[in-house]
């Protein structure tokens, strides 16, 4: 990994830090060790963004998060995501999300929040994990009650690389702004029953109540999926930039699983889920099993 990509970084790190505070280009200069110039050249060649623009796109997404999840006024928002003014911050909002933030705090509607992803974990790739220690991975019994799914579908994709170069990462940014029953977004390997033709078998999606009748955003479909018990294995806590060496620990342990020893079977009649790898918690898989 370069010094490069880790100054920008540096600089992405400080900015998640700092973001409610004023942010200037000598203050991410002083992280990535570089002079100002360069370091913003090398934040726009490796993020696809100015500095400016990243911090206020930041910004911005963490304002639609608090406008749907907390009654606040306006006002509020946009002083306490930086932006000088009401006017200034309606525009940018406005720009971003295609409404105005008064509009979206009364009805918060899908949008794209923009997710930043780390430099040094784009230079990242499942193919080239080499394990090295044997990690704790541990397992349990969850019960899935019966709900619906709204998703995207990619193309040929069977995994998370694919579909990013299918579809793009915005997705997860769409997902974010919408409510799910267990709180997060999830990724899923759709069995061929829940599949349309010429479509991924990998998607990421929401979960829903079996009910909904909500807004679906443009390009997503809906599917239900029936009540399940699945096994959740969760690897160990890691560091962030292991992330794809703790994938590969628990999709190991997983495969060599025999769940007859708990008296179940593997029901591949459902979707097997992953959620978001996130180091504090360790990386988590689920796989629907049904009593032998």
């Amino acid at each position: 990994m370069t010094e490069h990509i880790l100054a920008v970084q540096r600089m992405q790190d400080y900015i998640e830090a700092h973001l409610e505070e004023k942010i200037a280009m000598t203050d991410l200069a002083r992280e990535a060790a570089f002079s100002p110039w360069y370091s913003h050249r090398l934040f726009q060649d490796y993020t696809g963004l100015t500095p400016a623009s990243y911090i206020r796109r930041l910004r911005l997404a963490k304002a639609a998060l608090r406008l749907k999840h907390e009654s606040g006024r306006i006002i509020d928002a946009a002083f306490d995501s930086g932006f000088g003014s009401v006017d200034v911050f309606t525009r940018a909002f406005s720009r971003e999300f295609g409404m105005c933030p008064s509009c979206y705090a009364v009805n918060p509607v899908p949008v794209t929040l923009f997710v930043p992803y780390g430099a040094k974990f784009r230079a990242l790739r499942k193919d080239q994990i080499s394990m090295k220690t044997t990690s704790n991975i541990f397992i349990q019994v969850i019960h899935k009650p019966q709900r619906k799914i709204i998703l995207k579908r990619g193309i040929k994709a069977e995994d998370y690389f694919s579909y990013c170069e299918e579809v793009g990462c915005d997705v997860w940014g769409t997902l974010l702004s919408m409510d799910s029953l267990c709180g997060e977004p999830v990724c899923l390997w759709l069995p061929e029953q829940y599949r349309k033709p010429n479509t991924s078998t990998y998607v990421q999606g929401v979960e829903t109540e079996p009910d909904y009748d909500g807004p679906v955003p443009v390009g997503f479909d809906i599917i239900t999926l029936p009540e399940t018990d699945c096994l959740m294995f969760q690897g160990e806590p890691f560091a962030q930039e292991d992330y794809c060496g703790a994938i590969v620990s628990v999709q190991q342990a997983m495969a060599q699983y025999d769940p007859s020893v708990i008296g179940y079977i593997w029901d591949d009649s459902n979707p097997r889920i992953q959620l978001e790898p996130r180091g504090a918690r360790g990386y988590i898989e689920m796989r629907a099993i049904k009593r032998q």
